[in-house]
C-alpha cells in the first residue's frame, strides 16, 4: 500500500550503464516516490538533512537522517518513501547491478 498523495519525487537519472544506476531524488514536502522494489543492492546519500518516512507495506517509520548520512540496502524491499521534513530535501540512489565489476575497477 503506497502513500496517498499527488507530489511525486523528481528522479534524474546521472548514470545508467551495465554496473551501476545513480539518481538524485529532489522531494519537495510531502513528495513521494510510490511504491516500488528494488532489483539490485543500493546506497542512499543524504544531500540535505530531513526525515524519510518509509511504508513497507504494513508499517511506517519516520527516519531522520543528517546531511552526508547513507545507508545501504539490499535488493528486493518493497517500500514507498514520502519526504516528512518541512523543507524541500534530495538524496542519491546508488543502485549497484554488477558489484564484482564496480568493485574489480576501484581496486584495479
Amino acid at each position: 500500500m503506497a502513500f496517498d498523495c499527488t507530489i511525486p519525487a523528481v528522479p534524474s537519472v546521472q548514470q545508467d550503464d551495465d554496473d551501476v544506476r545513480i539518481t538524485r531524488w529532489d522531494f519537495q514536502p510531502g513528495a513521494v516516490t510510490g511504491w516500488h522494489e528494488h532489483g539490485w543492492p543500493y546506497f542512499v546519500v543524504m544531500l540535505m538533512a530531513g526525515t524519510l518516512r518509509i511504508h513497507n507495506g504494513e508499517t511506517v517509520s519516520d527516519v531522520p537522517l543528517a546531511q552526508g548520512q547513507a545507508y545501504k540496502r539490499p535488493a528486493g524491499i518493497r517500500h514507498d518513501v514520502m519526504n516528512g521534513s518541512q523543507h524541500p530535501i534530495a538524496f542519491v540512489e546508488i543502485e549497484i547491478k554488477r558489484p564484482e565489476a564496480v568493485f574489480h575497477s576501484a581496486v584495479a
